[in-house]
């Protein structure tokens, strides 16, 4: 006899709004505004089916056509980065997967993807950041890699702003654990404090995994009979509609108006999955991947049967649950943690199963391949969902939402930074420094990253606070990668379109330091309201001003994520484009890293200063201000400057190098000597100030250290290929001594440069 079904599932199953029920009762009233959808969405989703959607139909279609899941208003402009993507034999997987992946030489391939958790962030600091962790490992665990290292570009209101002190230690208590847990290292990435992220941080996640190029794995559901397996962690109620929802409005003026359950992360669990799955790997024991992350199963098995040849028919009620009272809808939309879903030929499924018992992870058949071309789900033999997959997957809204250049922008650019009171004397100069390389900004980032395991797995070349991480990839022949993050908001709210390029520039830059040859780009890019056209215009200049250097400098976005509604009332955050970009080098040993470490090296400035103060650290340190234009952009030079910067480290010719960005030179001296331990001594070169010596943020531009022995053969490399290069002063003593204006002893920098965020934040 059949035991009766909990009266939990009696009464889900007396109220089932079937396939049968909603053909049968169209003018069923449905909360579709209240699941974020619009009025002429709902409309479109009622032609597809021919009918009124069910209950579960309506939340697969709402958390797929949210803002966060379908790029519904930008992916007009984010086709650029394929129209204008440049030709390289690198790439061997771009944009549409979980991931990018990237050739690197000797058989192996690299993927690597940055993703935004941001609004989870805000609401539960610690979880919010764990899980936007978790999930970005997934994404590269999907792809058949291996993970090997994390980072964190990370963005917060004003540092000594009490909702800052809730919500940064709690970010990076989150970050630290998970990925500490997972035993990744993480080897790099920002924090940046502005007032115009008070009520809207930013949490974007990198990770970079590892593989041969025959393991890549592919997100589709292909061959009829093929078994569909949920493995991972048991469903529950927490994350639904989370990140899918959640990033896809705006805050109100005291807080977000939706507020989701954030995802709860376990990441013991996690690392049973990544061991579990790589196994699986190891044995080609699947036919196709995905990772449940935003929107959950109706996102991982619409994307599946959407990229595959067929259709898919799965079981709902068989989906391990941690909550037996959650309801189909529920079950769909829940992005709990921790989860994949598999396609597995039937002739593999029980060693599939044996591996799965063997690392303590659970796993169940949930459904299998099918012949038609439908995504049909079922909930105690009743059909709850019939729907075309690729219309919740890939077909979603396609919005060309209005933009124009804000009315304010020619004011703004107009407010020139350089007619702002400067230092000039050289008390007056030593004081600008100290307040500069003190700011929060500036200063140090111990405080953080001493909360991260930085080199566990052994493989760690460099890390924060070096230029770019750099992991080896293969310890016989010393191949490895690098990879940089970086974005300034305030030169992209001065010129989008110049910003976006400014993050492509340092971050390419910042790899070419390391000594590894910039390969690819991911990117998150971090932007207000698609409904405000001042936002909107921001956000299409970025994508066209990245897009048009990219392909200048032969580097392919190859994935990345777009994250929106990121203001709070009528407050919209900076435009944040933050780019990832990954290099390669032959060999780990001859990497190049920040620290003045031999005495009597030869300090060369490479590139040109120009008095370019707009956006710059000095104009917001000195003055609170923002305005002007950002520092110009020179692709052709920033090309050049790599390829020297990447043969002096292969040729032995340099013994550090860092590159000119935020802070300018000063900076750049302040973080070579500390990390080296010793000081240097510079002089300003003829036809410049020292005052713009010191704080012009003029791009293209390094500091490097030169052996003695190699000062000819540097400089002749420099002048062949038409390089400037200048001879500023040497490694020597225990102060940064600029001649003739001010000494500071190095106990009195790194005082100043580290003390900021631990009296902030507490030690």
């Amino acid at each position: 006899m059949t035991p009766s079904p909990p009266p939990s599932q009696s009464a889900q199953r007396a109220a089932l709004d079937t396939v049968k029920h909603a053909t049968d009762t169209p003018a069923t009233t449905q909360p579709w505004a209240e699941l974020g959808l619009k009025e002429d969405e709902y409309t479109r989703i009622r032609e597809i089916l021919g009918r009124r959607p069910t209950g579960a139909e309506l939340a697969m279609y709402s958390v797929m056509w949210s803002e966060h899941c379908s790029y519904k208003s930008s992916k007009v402009h984010l086709k650029q980065f394929g129209e204008k993507a440049p030709e390289t034999d690198a790439l061997l997987v771009g944009i549409g997967e979980n991931a990018g992946v990237v050739d690197i030489g000797q058989n192996y391939a690299v993927t690597f993807k940055v993703e935004s958790h941001n609004h989870p962030s805000y609401i539960e600091p610690y979880q919010g950041a764990a899980t936007g962790i978790g999930g970005i490992v997934r994404d590269i665990l999907a792809m058949g890699a291996r993970p090997v290292a994390v980072m964190d570009p990370l963005r917060f209101g004003a540092a000594d702003h009490p909702d800052t002190k809730r919500v940064l230690p709690g970010v990076v208590a989150g970050i630290g654990g998970y990925g500490n847990c997972l035993g990744l290292p993480n080897i790099g990435g920002e924090a940046v404090f502005d007032d115009c992220y008070q009520g809207n941080p930013l949490v974007n996640a990198l990770c970079v995994g590892v593989m041969k190029h025959e393991d890549i794995h592919l997100a589709q559901a292909s061959g009829t009979g093929n078994k569909v397996i949920l493995y991972g962690a048991r469903t529950g109620g927490d994350g639904i509609g989370g990140v899918s929802v959640l990033a896809s409005e705006t805050f109100d003026a005291t807080g977000p108006a939706k507020r989701p359950a954030v995802q709860v992360g376990d990441p013991f669990q996690e690392k049973l999955l990544i061991e579990c799955t790589l196994e699986i790997f190891r044995e080609r024991l699947v036919a196709g991947i995905q990772d449940l992350g935003g929107a959950g199963l109706s996102c991982a098995t619409s994307e599946l049967a959407s990229a595959g040849s067929g259709g898919m028919r799965v079981e709902l009620d068989t989906v391990p649950l941690r909550d037996s009272s959650l309801s189909p809808e529920e079950i769909l939309m829940s992005e709990s943690q921790e989860r994949m879903c598999a396609v597995v030929e039937p002739d593999k499924v029980a060693r599939f199963l044996e591996i799965c018992e063997k690392w303590d992870v659970i796993a169940t058949v949930i459904g299998e391949v099918t012949e038609g071309e439908r995504l049909e789900i079922y909930w105690h033999g009743e059909q709850i969902v019939d729907v075309p997959p690729r219309t919740v997957a890939h077909e979603g809204p396609v919005y060309r939402r209005p933009y124009e250049r804000p009315s304010w922008q020619d004011s703004l650019q107009a407010d020139d930074a350089a007619a702002l009171p400067r230092p000039g004397t050289g008390d007056e100069l030593r004081a600008a420094a100290l307040a500069l390389i003190s700011s929060p900004n500036q200063a140090a980032k111990s405080w953080i990253t001493d909360q991260y395991d930085r080199y566990v797995l052994g493989n760690t070349v460099l890390a924060q606070p070096e230029d770019g991480g750099m992991i080896r990839v293969d310890a016989t022949t010393g191949l490895g990668v690098a990879v940089s993050t970086d974005g300034n908001g305030r030169y992209a709210k001065l010129d989008p379109y110049a910003g976006a390029q400014l993050a492509l520039a340092e971050s390419y830059r910042n790899v070419a330091a390391t000594g590894a040859r910039p390969l690819a780009v991911t990117d998150c890019l971090n932007f207000g309201s698609p409904e405000d056209p001042d936002a909107m215009w921001q956000f299409a200049e970025a994508c066209r001003g990245l897009a048009d250097a990219c392909l200048e400098l032969g580097t392919p976005v190859t994935g990345g994520n777009v994250s929106l509604y990121n203001q709070t009332g009528d407050a919209a955050i900076h435009p944040t484009p933050v780019v990832g970009v990954l290099g390669v080098i032959d060999d780990v040993s001859r990497r190049t890293p920040i620290a003045f470490a031999d005495e009597g090296s030869l300090l060369y400035l490479l590139g040109d200063t120009r008095e370019e103060l707009g956006g710059s650290a000095w104009s917001q340190v000195a003055h609170g201000h923002l305005g002007g234009l950002p520092p110009a952009v020179d692709l052709e030079r920033e090309r050049l400057l790599a390829d020297i910067l990447i043969a002096a480290s292969r040729d032995g010719m340099v013994d550090a190098a860092h590159d000119l960005s935020d802070g300018g030179l000063l900076q750049a001296l302040t973080e070579s000597c500390l990390k080296g331990g010793k000081g240097a001594r510079v002089v300003v070169p003829d036809g410049l100030s020292p005052f713009v010596f010191l704080f012009s943020e003029s791009q293209g531009r390094a500091l490097v250290a030169v052996p003695r022995s190699e000062e000819v053969r540097f400089n002749d490399m420099c002048s062949a290929r038409g390089l400037p290069a200048a001879r500023v002063g040497v490694v020597d003593g225990d102060a940064i001594e600029v001649q003739g204006s001010f000494s500071i002893p190095l106990d009195e920098v790194r005082a100043a440069h580290e003390a900021t965020l631990p009296e902030i934040f507490g030690r």
